[in-house]
């Protein structure tokens, strides 16, 4: 007799990072944006407010809108399984939080007129954190160095000739993370 194929709950960080996009992003909808702007955006407010340091983590729950959210829920759900299996949950939990909290911390100095919303930060770290998934010690793989060029060098080029609310900085310094920790954890499996 014949198993029937069952859905499984394969990638619980992502999986349940996913479904915190999706209600959050909901609610946004629903409140006409204002629960996003109260909770999951982050901006340049005192540094005697607590939820300015609570909103640099909740920021990347928050999507302007279901484009906004389909976008990286698709990246994160395509790259997230095979990166949570690799390194395991709770390093893919701590690239999510290392990667927020940059972003945030960033935006926050450098840039203190722009808001930041959504994930986009943690999917660049997903697209240059799979590149070294064929990682071998003592070799760069080619694929990191297109996905380099071809992302990375596109928020650049983006960043300095077209202006919308898009914020570059947080794909480039996703990307520029997943760089950093794909090598790191790469030289510390083998």
């Amino acid at each position: 007799m014949k198993k029937r194929p069952i859905i499984t709950f394969n990638s619980p960080i992502v999986l349940g990072f996913v479904i915190a996009c999706f209600a959050v992003t909901l609610t946004g909808v629903i409140s006409g944006g204002r629960i996003t702007r109260l909770l999951f955006m982050t901006y340049h407010s005192s540094l005697k407010n607590p939820m300015t340091y609570i909103r640099f983590f909740t920021y990347v729950l928050g999507h302007s809108g279901w484009a906004h959210f389909i976008g990286n829920a698709s990246y994160l759900l395509l790259l997230g399984p095979m990166l949570e299996e690799k390194y395991g949950a709770g390093t893919l939990l701590q690239i999510i939080a290392i990667t927020a909290f940059s972003t945030a911390l960033v935006n926050y100095i450098f840039f203190p007129s722009v808001a930041l919303c959504g994930a986009s930060g943690i999917v660049f770290a997903f697209i240059v954190l799979a590149s070294f998934t064929g990682f071998k010690n003592g070799e760069i793989p080619l694929t990191f160095v297109l996905v380099a060029v071809i992302y990375i060098g596109q928020q650049v080029i983006e960043g300095i000739t077209v202006t919308d609310d898009i914020s570059n900085m947080s794909h480039i310094l996703g990307g520029v993370i997943g760089a950093i920790l794909g090598y790191t954890l790469n030289v510390q499996h083998k």
